[in-house]
């Protein structure tokens, strides 16, 4: 019996000893092509991290009603995490100090009701923003031409945005070829903020109020906490085209972490003064008859946002700056 079980030990032995012998030269062969592939293509490069362009689709199921006076909803999970981490990525180099419109002159001021770090994209800058443009004009049935370009918002501790409105009080703004009144905004939280953050509307009228789970300034009123890829929509007029005094708002202090944002205002009217314009499949012109003299001045390639277009956008002399795509 023991000379049966030692022989069976020396067998099982064997048979480890060819297993790791086969694993070593697999291994070692396998190392020998990675160094050999590096040495021909270079070293391995970083997937592909641009976001997934998805269609313009929208999930009733998934948007929660907020208050009615403001009309107020939220969506969650309307943007991926990779289309967050994107306009974070995109706008950190960008960002500076935030401001505000003066009301009496209708231009950007720095203020202490704002504290945070923010940037602009322009109107539909590259496909993946204008498919979360194009997702918007879906969801809150505004035409596309009718939003402002993104504005991302960067909040560190302490940082706020003290209650006001989005809509214009003053009259620069509110002219035709601005887009007329702001109507209405999505907020697009892009991260998740440990302790505070939160959206409030201290005179809404219906809603649902948080208790002690909300930050003090949150406390007790209609609020919405910021987690990543959701989206507030609330709208700052009635159907009546009147200004709803109940769409005050306001950005509680970040307690704890970081509070990334995207805000697209929509006006009432068209924005004709963006620079772009969106031709029909096939269509490649001037709109402009100064173009030809713009284009041997060198404007095509010194105000190229405004003459060939960026992203989805043609641009308004594409014909003379020979930029329109080959049939």
């Amino acid at each position: 019996m023991a000379r049966h079980a030692r022989a069976r030990l020396r067998a099982m032995t064997s048979v480890i000893g060819v297993i790791l012998t086969a694993f070593v030269l697999t291994h070692a062969s396998s190392s020998s092509h990675a160094k050999a592939n590096a040495a021909r293509f270079g070293p391995r490069q970083p997937a592909d991290v641009t976001p997934k362009i998805i269609p313009p689709h929208i999930n009733p199921r998934a948007i929660e009603r907020i208050s009615w006076s403001p009309h107020a909803e939220l969506y969650r999970g309307f943007l991926t995490s990779a289309e967050c981490d994107y306009f974070v990525r995109l706008a950190e180099p960008k960002l500076q100090k935030s401001t505000v419109v003066d009301s009496k002159s209708g231009g950007s001021i720095a203020s202490k009701v704002r504290t945070s770090d923010g940037t602009f994209f322009e109107h539909a800058e590259d496909d993946v923003i204008a498919s979360i443009e194009a997702r918007i004009a879906t969801w809150t049935k505004t035409p596309e031409s009718h939003g402002e370009g993104f504005q991302v918002l960067r909040y560190e501790a302490s940082q706020q945005y003290r209650a006001h409105f989005d809509y214009f009080h003053d009259e620069i703004n509110k002219s035709r070829e601005k887009g007329g009144q702001r109507m209405g905004t999505v907020l697009m939280y892009l991260s998740d903020v440990e302790e505070g953050g939160e959206t409030v509307f201290p005179r809404a009228e219906d809603g649902k109020h948080l208790g002690a789970d909300a930050s003090a300034c949150a406390r007790h009123k209609v609020v919405v906490k910021p987690r990543k890829g959701d989206a507030l929509f609330f709208r700052s007029m009635y159907a009546n085209v009147t200004t709803d005094i109940h769409s005050e708002h306001a950005g509680c202090p970040v307690i704890r972490g970081v509070k990334f944002s995207a805000t697209k205002w929509i006006h009432e009217s068209p924005i004709t003064n963006a620079g772009g314009v969106i031709f029909a499949d096939g269509v490649c012109k001037d709109v402009n008859a100064k173009c030809a003299e713009w284009a041997r001045q060198g404007e095509c390639e010194k105000n190229k946002r405004y003459m060939i277009g960026k992203g989805r956008e043609n641009g308004s002399c594409m014909q003379s700056c020979n930029a329109c795509p080959q049939v």
